[in-house]
């Protein structure tokens, strides 16, 4: 047998092992991915809060001179290249996903595109850190990093709700006023984490001592981003009250999202009147990824799959006949 003839027998049983449905392996490996993309959050925070940004200053090596951190560099050099050495986990998990849902790509479309706006998005992750490290930790392309990585946490969770859910067409499962309603609580919790990011901006937490910082007034900010944050808390009570009162199945998911919004509020409230202590900043940079990532699973809940239609419904009952 040829080398050429070797090897594509060797890919055609490796293909074999892979899954052509959702098994232990695709739910282990996604909620892995899911659980180190909030970690990578948690991480990234205490890089900055505790002054580590520039722990290696360059990139994609940590010193000119080597690959990773030296003794020299310290307390700040070991967590600034842990976090650098935790995204490649991120990634590699990333692919994981992506090569377990390689044979139900045509079955499931969704999932497929999912798992490569998760991979590409950590590749894109990277290369934006590595433009937050020789920019000087930019307070505007910091919060730029954070927020991709919130939003990679909300494609996670999205990966998380469609591999429990049947493929195929889906239709609204709650009144049309709850789902713009929801969708309203959506945008007030994107402003609610946009003018908190401008306002970490603006604070002590630079990442570095010699950072600059965005040049707002971060006392008025403060004020300014807890104004979404009351609107998004009014909002969440009303869509739990209603989803309860109708029986909607939203209600688990809205009750849990009303929960992280209560805890992320009491958190805000006391870094605002304690003076920002760092653990209380990066529990709420954490609490704001945990709220936007329930949030996804809420505004998924809003549709369930579509009843097949008559003529569908007749060729599925000859076909189980």
């Amino acid at each position: 047998m040829s080398h050429s003839a070797a090897a594509t027998t060797r890919s055609s049983r490796l293909l074999d092992r892979l899954p052509d449905r959702v098994d232990r392996r695709v739910r282990v490996f996604a909620w892995l991915s899911f659980l180190a993309e909030v970690l990578i959050i948690a991480t990234g925070g205490a890089v900055r809060l505790t002054g580590s940004g520039l722990g290696c200053p360059t990139w994609p090596t940590c010193t000119p001179d080597s690959l990773v951190n030296t003794p020299e560099m310290g307390i700040h050099g070991v967590i600034e290249f842990g976090n650098r050495t935790l995204t490649g986990l991120v990634g590699i998990l990333a692919l994981i996903v992506v090569v377990l849902v390689w044979r139900m790509r045509a079955e499931r479309r969704d999932l497929f595109a999912l798992s490569l706006v998760v991979l590409g998005g950590v590749v894109a992750q990277a290369v934006v850190g590595g433009i937050t490290v020789l920019t000087g930790l930019n307070p505007f392309i910091v919060g730029f990093h954070y927020v991709a990585s919130l939003v990679l946490v909300c494609v996670c969770a999205a990966f998380l709700v469609r591999m429990h859910a049947a493929p195929g067409s889906r239709a609204l499962a709650v009144p049309r006023w709850y789902a713009i309603t929801t969708h309203v609580t959506t945008l007030a919790l994107a402003l609610t984490i946009v003018f908190g990011v401008l306002t970490t901006g603006a604070g002590p937490h630079s990442g570095d001592a010699d950072a600059g910082r965005n040049g707002f007034n971060a006392e008025l900010l403060e004020h300014v981003h807890a104004w979404p944050g009351y609107a998004l808390f009014a909002l969440v009570l009303l869509l739990t009250a209603v989803a309860w009162s109708r029986r909607l199945p939203t209600r688990a998911w809205v009750t849990a999202l009303l929960g992280v919004v209560l805890v992320q509020i009491a958190v805000g409230l006391y870094q605002a009147r304690n003076g920002l202590p760092e653990l209380a900043v990066g529990v709420h940079m954490v609490l704001a990824a945990l709220a936007a990532a329930t949030m996804t699973v809420v505004v998924l809940r809003l549709k369930a799959p579509a009843a097949p239609t008559s003529d569908r419904a007749e060729e599925l009952h000859i076909a189980h006949a």
